[in-house]
């Protein structure tokens, strides 16, 4: 027996190892030999691999970092729509701008609400600073708005310090102009400009915008800039308001 065990036992012993060994593996996943191996490794990857993993990283947490301030920014606009629709003590409707021409960015957007939220034609659309437009069309889930700043918008105005009545048509993404009947020497920059209680597609009194520059045009007829108050080219929320006509002109 001693004989046998000097010639196979330390081939035997070698076997049990080596099951011993496989079993150890196939319980583990080969995890710490994974571990193992990358301990080893780890000091001779390249200095390439080393930069490109720290890339990926950076780009990960700046990622997060414009996520964060993302949801900041909308919150801002929303908490500033919100308040907005309690001080003027009607109904209103909240809705995301989810469209715009890339050729016409300043003149008509789609919002993200519809004929199902209660939104109409000919509704008044609102964001933060003053009037953005007027809903032009609906479909169940989304609106057209025509903006003030598009050269075919025309809307009823006043001069809000001395009453001064005219119009105002869209230039760009942030200003108009308004024009007046006749010759008004009385106007200064900063003047505030709201809608006119003449005005038949908007409230009255609504804010529009604020004089930037005074000219007399070949028609002896004044003409002025003025600076929209509602940023229009970076709004990404509205509220949109019911209009009656019929009611407004009783």
């Amino acid at each position: 027996m001693s004989r046998w065990w000097d010639k196979y036992g330390s081939r035997i012993l070698l076997l049990l190892v080596a099951t011993l060994v496989a079993f150890a593996i196939k319980l583990t996943q080969a995890s710490a030999f994974s571990e193992a191996y990358y301990f080893v490794v780890r000091p001779f990857q390249s200095q390439k691999q080393l930069v490109l993993e720290d890339r990926l990283t950076n780009a990960r947490i700046l990622e997060l970092e414009q996520q964060v301030i993302e949801l900041e920014q909308q919150n801002q606009q929303l908490k500033q729509l919100l308040n907005y629709a309690e001080t003027i003590g009607e109904e209103t409707v909240t809705a995301p701008v989810i469209g715009r021409s890339r050729d016409r960015w300043w003149n008509r957007v789609t919002l993200g609400k519809g004929s199902k939220d209660g939104i109409k034609k000919g509704y008044i659309v609102m964001g933060i600073g003053g009037v953005v437009g007027r809903v032009t069309h609906t479909t169940p889930h989304t609106s057209k708005v025509l903006l003030v700043s598009d050269t075919t918008s025309r809307v009823g105005a006043t001069v809000s310090r001395n009453r001064q009545l005219g119009y105002v048509r869209g230039k760009d993404s942030s200003t108009a102009v308004m024009k007046f009947f006749n010759q008004v020497a009385d106007i200064k920059p900063g003047d505030e400009i709201a809608t006119s209680n003449l005005s038949k597609l908007y409230h009255p009194g609504l804010p529009i915008g604020k004089v930037k520059s005074h000219q007399i045009t070949k028609n002896d007829t004044s003409e002025i800039e003025i600076e929209l108050t509602a940023p229009i080219d970076v709004l990404e929320w509205v509220n949109v308001q019911s209009f009656d006509n019929n009611t407004i002109n009783k």
